[in-house]
């Protein structure tokens, strides 16, 4: 449970960062309170965690229209990497802020705990995006005022070493003093639980695995409170319902989310990963790549292979194009031709049930909004398509797989009034993302069974077959098997959330997978190529930020 609270009467982004004076605030709860809602706020910019789902794109399981972030072509002036920088650091500066002020307010000891356990947990997500993706940076604490002390911000890099300390101190800091649970009334609000999680991440990303284990175990294993984290039954409605889902414990960091007038505290999820017959048109800049799809499993654990099904189709693009291609009517209102939709149906069928929740795959149907009212639209895979006439309407016209995750059905039932403003919540962090963090670091720490175990936990949400359970197929094969099932469980799991460009460049496996591959449709034609770089690992501190400061020189590896 975690994240921006929606649900309050507290406003999401006040004073003193935009219109109300320093010197009038920082006198009452109500004023720290709302201090620190503006810095959970912050995390909905572009460049902050806003834009989370677009960072799938730049790995090997989703891809966008092909940017210069995705092959390879970029430079330290990108829009995306700067902004990136600069909103991240804004929220650096709320939670400085909120952390300098409420120390010396006249408050409710309980409260000044609690609020500033809040402040920390939160600087400490901010570093993580920003030493994840930036590597080495400056450590700015409350000491440094930016309304006081910005001409002086100019400090050197710390090493890595010294962030990722100030990132696990700010998080046992936070442990120390945020509660268990909230109230119903202040749910969203960031946790013990949380803190813990997020510390255990850190501690993966440096591969201090005994430490990791560690904090995973405490909140898995309940193991000094009763955290009461667990997979939620329902996967497939976690990114298409209106949060706070009734019943729902798997969030464990979580933005939350809503859409409906009087109450725009949304993430562009319409846009981002929505088609023109969704609810106020989307762009689809966030596409499943077509590797992604043909990873899924079978429903008994085997792995998938369309020779199986179809003849040739691996070796053959006119295979290919023959078993997806339609063809529509001059009124563009029915089929002319169509191909054996049944079988393709089948094939979809037979898979990971994560598969159709998380993917629109071709002939399946879909409940978008047109004019003012909700319409069932197939995915065809035609010239000419048209929301208005029942078909999914992709004006890129890429054969490819579209996100099913996190695209509302029709108006959402109300709960959807602005496209910009989707009412589903993101978790930054759930249970089962937990699961598996904790699954590898048993793994790394040679506890396989321990491993195994957290697997399949996740697995048996949705029904699959468990590793090690019994047929040769699902033999994990040791370690570095069993490692390799733990990845490909993340990118089942976690496909559409943000995680897997962060997860291949902590392996070391970026160049592999990326470095001249071809992003295709699944009839076989490329779209564009990916070109990754050693130093593409990390992004370079931008161009603006370095002549500003020099202190930031020298820059990443090979920038």
């Amino acid at each position: 449970m975690l994240g921006v609270m929606a649900g309050s009467c507290i406003s999401l982004d006040t004073a003193p960062y935009d219109s109300v004076a320093q010197g009038n605030f920082w006198q009452t709860e109500e004023d720290a309170t709302r201090a620190v809602m503006g810095v959970y706020a912050q995390l909905k910019e572009m460049g902050s965690y806003g834009y989370m789902p677009l960072w799938d794109t730049y790995s090997d399981i989703g891809h966008g229209p092909g940017s210069g972030l995705e092959t390879g072509k970029y430079t330290a002036k990108e829009d995306f990497l700067v902004s990136n920088w600069k909103d991240t650091w804004d929220g650096v500066h709320r939670a400085n802020t909120v952390l300098k002020n409420v120390s010396t307010m006249s408050l409710d000891d309980a409260v000044k705990r609690q609020i500033m356990g809040e402040a920390y947990f939160l600087r400490a997500l901010y570093y993580f995006h920003l030493v994840d993706f930036f590597g080495s940076v400056p450590l700015y604490d409350e000491t440094w005022d930016i309304t006081e002390k910005y001409m002086e911000m100019l400090l050197p890099r710390s090493s890595a070493e010294q962030c990722w300390k100030f990132i696990t101190d700010d998080l046992t800091r936070a442990i120390e003093r945020l509660p268990v649970t909230w109230p119903a009334a202040d749910y969203g609000r960031a946790t013990k639980g949380a803190a813990y999680a997020l510390r255990g991440k850190a501690w993966l990303f440096q591969k201090q695995w005994e430490k990791a284990i560690s904090d995973f175990e405490e909140i898995v294993e309940n193991k000094s409170e009763s955290y009461g984290y667990e997979l939620y039954k329902d996967f497939g409605a976690l990114f298409s319902t209106a949060g706070p889902i009734s019943g729902n414990h798997e969030e464990v960091f979580t933005i939350q989310n809503k859409g409906s007038v009087g109450a725009l505290y949304g993430m562009e999820f319409p846009i981002l990963y929505g088609t023109r017959g969704t609810y106020g048109s989307g762009r689809a800049t966030c596409m499943p790549s077509v590797k992604l799809a043909d990873m899924y499993q079978l429903k008994d654990g085997k792995p998938f292979n369309w020779d199986d099904y179809i003849p040739g189709f691996n070796a053959d693009d006119a295979v290919k194009r023959t078993a997806f291609e339609a063809k529509l009517n001059a009124e563009l209102t029915d089929y002319e031709t169509v191909p054996d939709t049944t079988l393709l149906a089948r094939i979809y069928a037979d898979r990971d049930p994560r598969m159709t929740s998380s993917l629109i795959v071709p002939y399946s149907w879909y409940e978008g909004w047109v004019t003012d009212k909700a319409v069932m639209q197939q995915y065809a895979i035609a010239a000419g398509t048209t929301a208005a006439n029942g078909f999914i309407q992709f004006d890129r016209g890429w054969k490819v797989y579209l996100y099913r995750k996190f695209v509302p059905c029709g108006d959402m039932k109300g709960a959807l009034t602005d496209r910009r403003h989707s009412p589903v919540n993101f978790s930054i962090i759930r249970f089962a993302d937990v699961l598996l963090m904790l699954a590898e670091a048993y793994c790394e720490h040679g506890e396989l069974d321990k491993a195994v175990e957290c697997v399949n936990r996740v697995r048996s949400r949705v029904d699959m077959p468990g590793i090690n359970s019994g047929p040769e197929w699902l033999a994990a094969g040791g370690q570095d098997g069993l490692r390799q099932r733990i990845r490909d469980e993340r990118a089942f799991e976690l496909a559409g959330e943000g995680h897997r460009f962060s997860d291949i460049r902590r392996w070391g496996i970026a160049k592999e997978l990326l470095d001249g591959r071809k992003e295709v449709e699944f009839t076989g034609t490329t779209l564009f190529t990916r070109t990754f770089e050693v130093r593409h690992n990390l992004w370079p501190i931008p161009s603006e930020e370095t002549t500003n400061n020099p202190n930031l020189l020298p820059n990443n590896p090979g920038w």
